[in-house]
């Protein structure tokens, strides 16, 4: 009757305590593999758009007698929205889309969460003028060169960035501490897409992603050319 009666009590205080604490431990193993998992599906669709950007890019330079596109505005958020040689411009229509600047003066500037080629998984608008969460080297093809940057004058085209992933309100970005500084959002962990075409995927750290450029051999943001004169000013 004694051990009967044990039993209808139910569990006691300790064994109910460590029931939660199993359920809770679960519960943080699951969340940890969901975010994983969705951080690893935002990391592949992203790279797959800037594999968009790729082929624009090398449809526009073969259209264009090798130029480079414009990187747009430097250190600040871009406000100048229609030049036409701006990269965020120029590229789209190789894919048969409007430029970002159509896209804002008509009234359908994107959107967090949608499906554009300028905006990656999980970006966060930021608000302001331009929603741009790709942006293209600082130092490649700035407007204070008198010409378009020509891609045969890059020294390195398969370690040179083109494009990286961005804050949102900037269409050229860097390593840096400053608040347009690229950034790895999936996990610490972000997407590049070279000169040559392709993607590649790095960790912060060896980005310099908060820090600068640590001037890696495969992840060059210096171009060989005269605009790294003012690499040292971002």
């Amino acid at each position: 009757m004694r051990r009967h009666a044990r039993l209808v009590k139910g569990f006691t205080l300790i064994e109910l305590l460590v029931v939660i604490a199993i359920i809770a431990i679960v519960a943080g193993l699951s969340l940890s593999v969901i975010s994983k998992s969705q951080a690893s599906r935002g990391q592949a669709e992203s790279a797959a758009r800037l594999r968009q950007w790729s082929a624009a890019l090398s449809a526009y330079v073969s259209a264009n007698d090798g130029d480079l596109p414009r990187r747009g505005q430097g250190v600040q958020p871009v406000t100048q929205l229609t030049r036409p040689e701006d990269w965020f411009n120029a590229l789209p229509p190789y894919l048969g889309q409007p430029g970002y600047g159509t896209l804002v003066s008509t009234g359908r500037r994107p959107k967090a969460a949608e499906q554009s080629i300028f905006v990656r998984p999980g970006a966060k608008d930021p608000g302001g003028v331009a929603f741009l969460s790709y942006a293209m080297n600082m130092n490649l093809s700035p407007w204070n060169l008198p010409a378009p940057t020509k891609s045969t004058r890059i020294e390195q085209p398969a370690a040179t960035v083109f494009l990286a992933e961005s804050p949102g309100p900037y269409s050229s970005t860097y390593p840096s501490k400053r608040a347009y500084g690229c950034v790895t959002p999936y996990n610490g962990r972000g997407n590049i897409l070279f000169l040559d075409g392709h993607v590649g995927v790095f960790d912060a750290d060896y980005l310099g992603v908060g820090k600068g450029d640590p001037q890696r051999a495969d992840v060059r943001w210096l171009t060989g050319t005269e605009s790294d004169a003012q690499a040292g000013n971002y």
